[in-house]
């Protein structure tokens, strides 16, 4: 029997989704619809990031800003998770890729997603059209971005690799890759 984490111990709730990509990729546009189009389904632990806030977010609202080794603590304590769970609700994560990496060597088994642009062309477009960036840091998320989309092509990296090219299309492909664990919920909810 392979041996689960505390947190399935507790109780076997749906599987966690982790959801990784560049910035400026649309990720939080995608959750957020998401999010409100299952209400009661998913539950969002507050993504925590060790990026400085971009003018107008909140700490604890838009993101907990946290250090590297406050995150990586929380990370393998299962924190972040535990607390959606016991709801039976899907618990969504929004990490970069070292979290990823992270949380690959826990026993957490989530399905884990990459959203990625069309191009690095259009992201840079994008981040550009921002402009909440300076050119030094803008250059530090393009640079970030080629690593991550390269750490994507590794073989068993990401279940499921979703193109946001179209919002519209980009959103069908996340609600069908968690078709399964929505029905599950739903299943137990009703």
């Amino acid at each position: 029997m392979r041996h689960f984490s505390r947190l399935f111990s507790v109780m076997a709730g749906p599987r966690p989704v982790v959801c990784s990509g560049p910035s400026g990729v649309g990720k939080s546009t995608l959750l957020k619809k998401l999010m409100k189009e299952y209400e009661g389904v998913f539950g969002f632990s507050i993504s925590h990031t060790t990026r400085k806030p971009r003018p107008g977010e909140q700490n604890g609202i838009d993101y907990h800003y946290v250090t590297r080794d406050v995150m990586q603590a929380g990370i393998d304590k299962g924190d972040f998770i535990e607390s959606v769970q016991s709801k039976n609700l899907i618990c969504l994560l929004d990490i970069d890729m070292q979290g990823v990496k992270n949380i690959k060597k826990t026993d957490l088994n989530p399905m884990f997603i990459s959203i990625q642009p069309p191009s690095m062309e259009i992201l840079e477009k994008r981040l550009r059209g921002r402009k909440t960036e300076s050119e030094e840091s803008l250059q530090k998320r393009l640079q970030t971005a080629k690593i991550e989309m390269e750490f994507s092509k590794e073989p068993g990296a990401f279940d499921v690799i979703i193109i946001n090219d179209n919002l519209d299309d980009a959103y069908a492909k996340l609600k069908d890759a968690l078709k399964e664990e929505i029905d599950k919920v739903k299943k137990v909810s009703s």
